[in-house]
C-alpha cells in the first residue's frame, strides 16, 4: 500500500506517523560561525561534540486510511485523530474482486476523532495479492474561508528585520498547491518564533535534527501546525531540534513564543517556512497572507526583500 498525505508535501509534513523507533546516537557542536550543528557523524579534526540520544516519540496525532480484513470482507477505514475536520480520498490500484474497478476513488469528510468506512468489499480469492490503494488527506473543513481578523504578526521579534528568501510569485521550491503562497524567511538557526495568529495546535514535531536537499528528508522537518477559528491552518516549518514549546491541543495567542527557527528536513539553509493553508475539498492549498506593517496596515511579503516585524 502506497501512502501519500497531500499537505505541505514540499517539506514533508507527514501527519500519519509510525510509533516508537530505536534511539540513535547523534552529536552536536558549534561551527566556526557559532551555529549549532546536529549530525549523526562524530566531529572530525578534534572538534568537540556532545553525544546525544535521539529517539522519535510516538505522536498523538494520527490521520490515515487503514485496511481491515475479516474472513469475508476487506474495509478501507478513514481514521481522523486530528483536532480538526479532515477530508480523505482513497484510490483503488488493484482490488482483485468483481465490481471494484482500478482507479475508483472513494471520499469522506470525517469529524475530529472520527472513523468512517470508505469502502467495504469482498475479500480477494486465495492467491490474489488483494487490495492495493493510495490515499491522501486534506486537513480542515472543506467549506472553510480564510478570514483573518487583522494582518498576521510577522513571526519573529518586533523591531527585527530579516530577508525574505522566497515568496509568491517565485516558485523555486514552492511548486505545490499547499506552498504556492508560502513565505521563506532567512532566519539564523535558533531565532525565536512567535505565533502569527491565535489558534489551537494540531501538530507539533520536534525530534528531527538532520537536513539535506534530498527527497529522503521530505518527512524530517520539525513543524508546528496551528488551527485558526476560520478553519485555516498556519504552518511553521524547519524548526530547530527540540525547541518547540507547545503541544498538540494547546491554545496559543498571537505573539506567543512557540519555537526556534532551524534547518531541519528538506532545506538548503536555516530559514522559517510559513504558510496558511485551507482545505479546498480535495487537497490543502495555501492562501495569500498580509503581514502587519507600519501602523498595523497589511503588507504582502515580497520575494528577495527585507521584512520587518512591527
Amino acid at each position: 500500500m502506497k501512502r501519500r498525505l497531500a499537505i505541505l508535501a514540499a517539506i514533508g509534513l507527514l501527519l500519519a506517523l509510525p510509533g516508537f523507533v530505536a534511539a540513535q546516537t547523534a552529536y552536536r557542536y558549534r561551527d566556526a560561525n557559532g551555529q549549532w550543528v546536529f549530525t549523526d557523524q562524530a566531529p572530525e579534526g578534534g572538534a568537540q561534540g556532545d553525544p546525544i540520544n535521539v529517539g522519535r516519540a510516538k505522536s498523538t496525532l494520527h490521520v490515515s486510511v487503514e485496511r481491515s480484513d475479516d474472513d469475508q470482507s476487506t474495509r478501507l477505514v478513514a481514521v481522523n485523530d486530528c483536532l480538526c475536520v479532515a477530508t480523505f480520498q482513497a484510490a483503488i490500484v488493484h482490488a482483485g474482486v468483481p465490481g471494484i474497478q482500478e482507479g475508483a476513488v472513494y471520499r469522506a469528510t470525517v469529524q475530529p476523532g472520527g472513523r468512517e468506512i470508505l469502502i467495504q468489499m469482498p475479500r480477494a480469492p486465495p492467491g490474489d495479492a488483494g487490495v492495493k490503494f493510495t490515499w491522501s488527506a486534506a486537513l480542515g473543513a472543506p467549506d472553510a474561508v480564510h478570514h483573518a481578523p487583522q494582518p498576521y504578526r510577522v513571526p519573529f521579534a518586533v523591531g527585527s528585520t530579516y530577508h525574505v528568501s522566497q515568496a509568491y510569485p517565485s516558485r523555486i521550491t514552492h511548486t505545490t498547491p499547499d506552498s504556492r503562497y508560502a513565505v521563506d524567511i532567512a532566519l539564523p538557526d535558533g531565532t525565536p518564533i512567535y505565533a502569527a495568529r491565535e489558534g489551537t495546535v494540531i501538530n507539533a514535531r520536534h525530534d528531527y535534527y538532520r537536513t539535506a536537499t534530498d527527497s529522503v528528508m521530505l518527512d524530517q522537518a520539525n513543524v508546528i501546525a496551528i488551527l485558526h477559528d476560520d478553519g485555516t491552518i498556519a504552518i511553521y516549518a524547519h524548526l530547530q531540534w527540540d525547541s518547540i514549546r507547545v503541544r498538540i491541543g494547546d491554545h496559543v495567542l498571537r505573539g506567543q513564543y512557540i519555537a526556534n527557527s532551524g534547518n531541519t528536513g528538506y532545506s538548503s539553509g536555516p530559514h522559517l517556512h510559513f504558510a496558511v493553508i485551507r482545505n479546498d475539498g480535495t487537497e490543502n492549498v495555501s492562501v495569500p497572507v498580509l503581514f502587519a506593517g507600519i501602523g498595523g496596515a497589511g503588507a504582502s511579503p515580497i520575494d528577495d526583500a527585507p521584512l520587518t516585524a512591527y
